[in-house]
Parts: structure tokens; sequence; C-alpha cells
């Protein structure tokens, strides 16, 4: 066969539809409940607080659920994106395995938040919202809903983790040059934030408190403003499966399929998007693909969480979402991958978890940066931080194939590129990062006053 280096999709052969990952899991995912009635939460009580379309996205049960002919327009500006052989990299590790990676850092923003930003405004735009509130950690989803929102008209207000804020300036000149209003959280604008800038004056923020604000300020102006979210919810995890619908048409071109698919984890947004798609050949097909979640070993709440119901934000404004968690009150390390730092995962994947159809890893911060440069030196791509951390397990898993002497083809899903998060690296090369551990006994103590819902 002839040695190719990227499988292309043409435009016309983009997915039409997302994948609703619900339809065929025999384990449905637990319901998100009212936290003061402790009730399954209704479409109208949702509604309050995102867009009626998205609302009902969340509740549906239908497989396939198609895409906007708007939405698609804008996808167009640079889905579908490349499958990549990255053949240096295998050479560098003298692997026998094939490593392919889904290269979601050539939109405008750089990463694959793109495909639920648009969505997300169409639907608030289609309703009649004027404003929208959000948060954001490494900055990727915040200048994707800034850019969403100047297509559509719409005004937004980014509460930035404030480590992210003053790590990454770049981010934030971009959520402003398409029209956003960022402030550093915890700030002085919410009652949320005021209460832990009280407890903690130079506390740095986390993606649970950046949460807790841009709730509270959509709930104050219900009549023009809504919430948008991420991550974590099943109508985000569902937008972002045009990512493994691709890949899945570009694996077909090539008459293979992956062995093992691998994505970063922080809410589930891209390890949804790549994983979904081939979760279903398993499901439907009888394949036995391994889908791999890949998540920091200073946040690791897949692989050291509990299975419970939390708030999905520090201060406790939130829906509770069955979910793998460390708790709403977890404060994360001070790490360069900031859109990992999130103390819970979303209902679909921990029930997936839950029932171990899929796998979860940790990775310290120093091997992320290790295996970021490698594969900056092999395949000419610097990779966010974030996303080193899929970079990282594909390394993982070749070099294993090597020392078992088989031929695997791993598939990861490039999430982002880091050229607005040089500041990490300048740090790594400065020898200013480490490694963090989290002790049981503060994971126990902040598991601890979890409400005993899930027996």
């Amino acid at each position: 066969m002839e040695k190719t280096k990227k499988i292309m999709l043409s435009e016309a052969e983009m997915p039409q539809a997302w994948y609703n990952i619900v339809a065929d899991m025999t384990n449905k995912p637990l319901p998100v409940l009212n936290p003061q009635t402790r009730e399954p939460m209704t479409r109208e009580q949702l509604c309050v607080l995102f867009a009626e379309g998205v609302v009902d996205q969340e509740f549906t049960q239908e497989r396939y659920v198609e895409i906007p002919e708007e939405v698609q327009d804008l996808y167009r500006i640079w889905r579908c994106t490349p499958l990549v052989r990255a053949y240096g990299l295998e050479k560098a590790l003298d692997t026998p395995a094939k490593i392919y990676f889904k290269n979601e850092g050539t939109s405008p923003i750089g990463s694959h938040k793109l495909n639920t930003a648009i969505p997300q405004v169409y639907y608030n735009y289609k309703q009649g919202i004027k404003h929208l509130t959000t948060e954001t950690g490494g900055g990727q989803w915040g200048s994707a809903l800034s850019f969403a929102c100047s297509k559509f008209g719409l005004d937004l207000k980014v509460f930035m983790v404030k480590a992210s804020y003053f790590q990454k300036p770049y981010r934030k000149l971009m959520m402003n040059t398409w029209g956003a209003d960022v402030i550093p959280s915890p700030s002085d604008q919410t009652d949320a934030g005021r209460a832990i800038l009280a407890q903690d004056p130079d506390c740095l923020g986390s993606l649970g408190i950046a949460i807790s604000e841009a709730v509270e300020v959509a709930m104050r102006n219900q009549a023009t403003t809504r919430y948008t979210l991420g991550s974590v919810l099943n109508y985000v995890l569902m937008h972002q499966t045009i990512i493994g619908e691709e890949a899945v048409k570009q694996f077909e071109k090539i008459g293979e399929m992956p062995d093992i698919v691998i994505g970063c984890f922080g809410g589930g947004s891209n390890f949804a998007g790549i994983g979904f798609p081939f979760l279903r050949m398993n499901m439907k097909e009888g394949r036995h693909i391994r889908v791999v979640a890949v998540e920091p070993q200073s946040c690791p709440k897949l692989t050291r969480g509990v299975f419970q119901y939390d708030f999905g934000d520090t201060t406790g404004l939130t829906p509770l979402i069955p979910m793998y968690t460390l708790g709403h009150n977890f404060q994360p390390a001070d790490i360069h991958a900031g859109g990992l730092r999130y103390h819970g995962a979303g209902a679909i994947v921990s029930q997936l978890l839950h029932d171990e159809l899929i796998e979860a890893v940790s990775v310290p911060q120093m091997e992320t940066f290790e295996a970021g440069l490698l594969f900056a030196n092999t395949e000419g791509i610097i990779p966010a931080p974030e996303s080193a951390h899929a970079v990282a397990q594909a390394i993982r898993e070749a070099k294993k194939a090597k020392e078992e002497g088989v031929s695997k083809t791993i598939l990861f899903n490039l999430s982002g590129h880091g050229l607005i998060d040089m500041y990490a690296y300048e740090q790594y090369f400065a020898g200013n990062l480490r490694n963090f551990t989290i002790s049981d006994e503060y994971i126990r103590s902040t598991t601890s006053e979890l409400p005993n819902i899930i027996k």
C-alpha cells in the first residue's frame, strides 16, 4: 500500500448527525437531580439555565441527532479534520505499533471545543437569548464560545480560572478579540467569588469555582441570559462525536480500525468525541476496541474518585450529577493542563466506567511534558498540555506493543495545539514544574460529605 501520512474527508463526506451513545447503553446514566427535592430534573427546570434546544438533546433517546444546516455551514470552516499517521513518533519509539492522531488543533481557536460551542450558541440565538455566561479553564472553551458568539451576535461573559488567566494571557486576548468580557475567577462580581476570596484571598481558582460564578450571573438574569457548559453534560459530549464519526470513516478508507482509542480527560468532551463512535462498534458489532481516558495524576477522579451524586460546581448551584468525583470542594493542584483541573466526570462517562466499558489511567505532569516534547520533535506539532496526556498514554501503549512484540493500531485525539500555551513549556524548560500526588486523606476529606444517594 502507498505510504499515506494524512487521511482526509471532503466537505461532502462530513457527518450530518451527532451520535447519542445513550441509545445503545444497556445501563442508562442515572438522572440528574434537583438539589432541593432530589427528584430528577425536569425539562422546564433545566430550561431556566440552558437553551431549550440543548435541553431537548439532553433528554433524547434517539441514536442520531441531525446537525442543523447553519451549524454545518460553520463547521465547514475547518472540518473535516485530518487523521494523521505519526510515522515520526513510531520511528523514535522503534515500535511495531501504528500510531494515528485526529488533529482537532486545525480549528480557528486551535482545539475541539468549537464542535459544541457553535451549536450551543446557535440554539440560544434561535431562542432569542441575548447574553451568555460560561467558565473556562485553559481558555480553549472560552475562546471557542467567543468565536461562536461573534458569528451569531450574542454577548458573552467568561469567568476564567485565575491560574490560567495569568498563565495564558493570549487566550484571554483571543476571547477579547471576538468580543467577550473575561474575568479572573474567583472574582468580586459574584456572591460565590466573594465568599471564596474571603476564605482564601490568594485562591487561584478551579473550574468548579468558575462554574459557580457563571451560573450565578445567568440565574440572576433569567429573562435574557443563559449559561453554557463546555463539557460534562450529555448534549455536549454528543456534539463532540463528530470527531469520532469522521475518524470511523477515515479508518474505513484505509481498511482498518484502531485497537486502542485514547483521549485526555477533564470533563469528558474530547474523550467522548473520539471514543463514543468506536464504543458503538463494541456494543453493536461485538468489536473489542479499548477506549482509554487519561487524566492528570493530580486530579484523579476516574482512577481514585468515588461514584456518587455531586454538584458540578463548588458552591452547589448546579443540579446533582451522578459522577466519579473527588468532591466539589476538591482544590486541584496548580498544574498547566488547566482544562483538566476539574473535580468530576459526566454522567455518561461515569456509567461507562462503572460498567467497565472504558478504561481510565492517570499520568504525572512531567511525563506529559516529556511526551509533548517528543511529539513536537517527531511530528512538528506542539501539543496543548491537556492533549499531551493523550500523547503520553499513546507512547505507553506503543512501548508495551514493542515489549510484547505485537502490532497494535493506536488512535489518540490531539484535542488542541499548544501555541498559546508556551508559558507552560517555558516553565518546564526552567525546571519550575513538578509532579503532584494527592493523599488518600485529602480525597477522603473532600468526598466524605457527599450525599449517599448511590448505594
